[in-house]
């Protein structure tokens, strides 16, 4: 199952939601006490609009085109609907990027943009969305926006959605089939860690990656689209997005992936950002083997609190002290590489790989660890994976019919490999795998030769991991969570200090990201800055509790 640097993605879609709102076995979403929420009395507030940025050289003709909003459907994708009209309806249009920002008179791609009106019919601006990734489609998000972003932001903004080059409903790579990628989330050729010499289990990652990388040259139809979906281009086509929208400075909340998206484009047009918030950042200095090493150690911990959690309430089938727990779900995970646990569904039985899915995707998520207790308690104890299964397959975003929205788990690897440029050699790639197994013993094998594989991939990647700083860009909130196993909180400390504008905003709490699950604390200093332009008092910390 290893691949290539992890990063998960912000989840998006029906994804994005808590699942408790999918399956009754759910508790409610925690409470969450409010907090102190003045702004910082000293700081001028950020405007929304400024002087008209200067086009970029040799791109008149993309700044210049006209966009044709069309009404669309508001959970359909890009479908039309003609009876989506007025305050609050939904609208999508399609704009033409360069392939390559190199040679901009060459090769077009398309982008898809879904807009969601303001409610109140009188925005005061447009607030560009992303849901991390890579891979995450921003048009799905919209989709659930009155479910997830607060009615203020929606009353006032014109929020827009949009798929990064590459993603969804953009010009996309296609690399496998509902069927095949069922065949490898449920990794029936795996090799066992401890079966495979470190020679053999390098090999068995950078044939995956050529076999990966062989199948998407011949599905994706955008020749050179592989070598072209980094995120310094993403950017650039946001700042496009911007400017046809009419925005003289950018509005974005971006989550997960979408926080380096965003710090990108602050770096790349300081003086065209406005009211940026970055939730769950990534550390941007981070080398693809640092960026594994700190979220291995974090999944880690987030398990660690998970069983905490679950042996202090009912129904817990995890018996002993915390280390006994976390021993019982390793030797549970191990014994599905060779036993599968049967289902409801007789064809696809609980593999190692689905098994290990289930218990990373559910760390995203506190509010859910009911299910997860209850799945584990059904597999071990009724060998009965049924539960496991809906939650490995509702974090992949797949239908009960089988069929898998967006191309998340297809595209994720191929913008990492082009985003983290390959250090290291074979044996320092082997230590670096033996001591993500010492820090994460339950993880850290699944993340281990993230450079190899990127190396075996064989799309280089030209872009230098170093601190980003924008400079000359306007205040930016980064937000980020204690308890975090996607993107550590010592990332959001990084990159709030690396920006020369950044202020971080804490949140004493578990989960992947802050807003729109940490409370009215978290949510009042968002909205605050994102409606006013008042950031909060440097140096808050919002904690949660129930």
């Amino acid at each position: 199952m290893s691949t290539s640097t992890v990063i998960p993605r912000r989840r998006s879609g029906r994804a994005q939601r808590s699942l408790a709102a999918c399956a009754a076995a759910l508790l409610a979403c925690a409470g969450i006490v409010a907090c102190d929420n003045e702004p910082s009395p000293s700081a001028s507030p950020v405007p929304l609009s400024g002087t008209p940025a200067p086009v970029p050289a040799g791109l008149e003709s993309f700044y210049e085109q006209s966009i044709d909003w069309y009404p669309c459907a508001k959970e359909g994708g890009m479908t039309e609907d003609p009876k989506e009209t007025g305050p609050g309806s939904t609208s999508c249009a399609r704009i033409s990027v360069p392939l390559d920002y190199s040679n901009p008179e060459g090769a077009t791609i398309e982008i898809a943009l879904k807009r969601r009106s303001a409610s109140n019919g009188n925005p005061i601006g447009s607030l560009f969305i992303n849901p991390g990734g890579p891979g995450g489609s921003g048009v799905e998000l919209v989709q659930n926006a009155p479910g997830y972003f607060s009615d203020a932001l929606l009353e006032s903004y014109d929020v827009i959605g949009f798929d990064p080059r590459g993603v969804g409903s953009s010009t996309a790579v296609d690399c496998l089939t509902d069927a095949e990628l069922d065949v490898e989330r449920a990794g029936e050729n795996e090799t066992a860690p401890g079966d495979a010499t470190a020679a053999e289990a390098q090999a068995d990652v950078a044939q995956g990656a050529q076999e990966r990388e062989a199948q998407c040259q011949s599905r994706t139809t955008t020749p050179g689209l592989l070598d072209h979906i980094d995120t310094i281009s993403a950017a650039r086509d946001l700042d496009i997005m911007r400017a046809l929208v009419g925005d003289n400075l950018l509005s974005y909340l971006g989550f997960s992936y979408g926080t380096y998206l965003g710090a990108t484009y602050a770096d790349l047009f300081p003086g065209n950002v406005g009211r940026m918030v970055l939730d769950g950042a990534v550390d941007p200095s981070l080398s693809a083997g640092e960026l594994t090493l700190g979220q291995a150690e974090a999944f880690e911990s987030s398990l660690r609190t998970y069983v905490e959690d679950c042996q202090a309430g009912r129904g817990c089938p995890l018996t002993g002290d915390v280390d006994s727990g976390i021993k019982q779900i390793q030797d549970f995970l191990e014994t599905t590489r060779t036993n599968p646990v049967s289902t409801s569904d007789p064809q696809r039985p609980l593999t190692h790989s689905l098994a290990f899915s289930a218990v990373l995707g559910i760390l995203y998520q506190p509010e859910s660890w009911s299910y997860l207790t209850q799945g584990l308690d059904q597999a071990m104890n009724e060998d009965d994976g049924s539960t496991l299964l809906f939650i490995a397959d509702f974090f992949a975003s797949r239908s009960e019919d089988g069929t898998y929205e967006g191309n998340g788990d297809e595209v994720i690897s191929a913008i990492n490999c082009l985003d983290n440029p390959v250090t290291g050699d074979a044996a320092s790639w082997e230590q670096e795998a033996d001591e993500l197994e010492k820090i994460s013993p339950t993880f850290g094998s699944e993340f281990a030769y993230s450079d190899l594989y990127c190396q075996a991939w064989g799309h280089e990647s030209t872009r230098e991991r170093t601190e980003i700083h924008a400079s000359g860009a306007a205040p930016i909130l980064v937000v980020g969570t204690t308890g975090d196993p996607a993107t550590p909180y010592a990332w959001s400390e990084a990159l709030a200090a690396q920006l020369d504008s950044g202020q971080l905003l804490t949140w004493e709490g578990e989960g992947h990201t802050a807003y729109g699950r940490a409370g009215k604390c978290v949510t009042g200093a968002v909205d605050t800055y994102l409606l006013t332009g008042e950031m909060p008092q440097e140096g808050l910390r919002c904690v949660g509790s129930q």
